[in-house]
């Protein structure tokens, strides 16, 4: 028979294992002396603590699941309980029920962390869907488009709710992406519908203004190409390759008319420039007959010079008013110096100045003896009246002599 403190062989083989509860059969051992039999069953026991060990190590650095951990826990302590080890089973058990105990404290902290998690990523779901709706109504069709794949993505890398909270979010989610894209496919099919009307706006345009590029009625045509271009701006942009296009073609037919409009006007404006000197001479020669001294003479002088200057063309316009002024100059000077020879070589108008002068003079006269009369009767009031009337005769009559005086009387 033989022994050591957890367990011993008795004369028969049978081995047991020492425990608070009493001996527990281990075995039979029948090949060899009970030493060897006690060492078999106490590797048996080193090679549970060493799976212990390695187990505790497990919980304890990595990441293993509770479920996987309670696996390996039981089954190690099924081995434990059939006593096929001869050691201190009561310690390991002690230490399985720490790993239970740790296991247990590990699950309930993944429970709240996996509920935190959970609580995290519902929020942030229903911040994407949040601004998925509010990007559903943009008109910013680029940037709200990128956005929007951009939030696909950050979805993609959130975790899963429950089944029926990730479904409910990801409809929303999903039907504010689809209703983005189509306003964004009817906005751009209306542009298309826009483009394409403008095309076919522009291409009628280019026709009216190549048909015009060869008019040489200026004005008009000017005024016409303005229209026409009016026209296009209002018209909007075509598609790209055919607005280059139709633009090209426009300005084209627009250069062509405007080149042959500037030659023509910088030869006009060069025969402008040589009439505009020979105005000025002949307004310079008439210039010359002021001061009139001789009517007769000066008007046959000016008739001639006037029929000169209508015979010369059109000078440059800004000019014009100028030099035709000088002319108008010299032609007021010579009316003035018909009138005045007419006043006095006419009799009757002579005899009526002179008239309106016996008269005025009368009536002044007589305002004189009414105020010396008012002024001895000590009516001052009536005579400061009347002297007042007096100023206005007097000036009246001044005025009256003045024109006689130009009768030469």
């Amino acid at each position: 028979m033989s022994s050591d403190p957890w367990g011993r062989v008795d004369e028969t083989g049978t081995v047991y294992v020492r425990t608070a509860e009493g001996e527990q059969v281990v075995g039979s051992w029948q090949a060899g002396t009970p030493e060897e039999a006690l060492a078999y069953f106490e590797r048996k026991y080193e090679g549970l603590v060493v799976e212990i060990g390695l187990l505790e190590r497990r919980v304890k650095t990595t990441d293993l699941s509770a479920k996987d951990a309670q696996i390996a826990i039981d089954h190690l302590r099924q081995q434990v309980d059939e006593h096929h080890a001869v050691g201190d089973l009561a310690a390991l058990r002690e230490r399985l029920d720490a790993l239970v105990a740790t296991v247990d404290k590990r699950r309930e902290e993944r429970k709240v962390q996996r509920a935190k998690q959970s609580d995290e990523a519902r929020k942030s779901k229903e911040a994407l869907v949040a601004e998925a709706e509010e990007l559903a109504q943009s008109e910013q069709w680029r940037s709200a488009g990128e956005r929007l794949r951009a939030l696909v993505d950050t979805w993609k890398g959130l975790p899963r709710l429950d089944r029926k909270s990730d479904d409910e979010l990801w409809h929303r989610f999903s039907h504010a992406r689809s209703a983005f894209s189509k306003r964004r496919k009817a906005h751009f099919a209306s542009l298309d519908a826009q483009r394409e009307e403008a095309r076919r706006t522009k291409e009628r345009l280019v026709a009216e203004a190549e048909a015009l590029s060869g008019s040489t009625d200026w004005g008009p045509t000017a005024a016409s190409y303005r229209d026409l271009m009016a026209q296009w701006k209002a018209a909007g942009r075509a598609q790209r390759e055919a607005e280059d296009d139709l633009w090209n073609r426009f300005r084209g037919a627009q250069d062509i008319f405007f080149a042959a409009r500037s030659g023509v006007f910088a030869e006009r404006d060069a025969e402008q420039g040589e009439n505009l000197k020979l105005k000025e001479e002949l307004a310079a020669e008439a210039e010359k007959l002021v001061p009139v001294t001789d009517l007769k003479v000066a008007r046959a002088a000016f008739r001639s010079i006037n029929e000169r200057w209508e015979a010369v063309g059109h000078v440059p316009r800004d000019a014009r008013p100028k030099v035709e002024g000088r002319m108008h100059a010299v032609e007021r000077a010579l009316q003035e110096s018909e009138e005045n020879e007419w006043r006095r070589t006419n009799p009757e108008a002579r005899a009526r100045a002179a008239g309106l002068t016996g008269q005025l003079q009368a009536a002044v006269d007589k305002l004189r003896e009414q105020i010396d009369a008012a002024r001895a009767s000590g009516n001052n009031a009536r005579a400061d009246k009347l002297s007042r009337e007096l100023e206005g005769r007097q000036a009246l009559l001044d005025q009256a002599l003045k024109g006689l005086e130009e009768f030469g009387g």
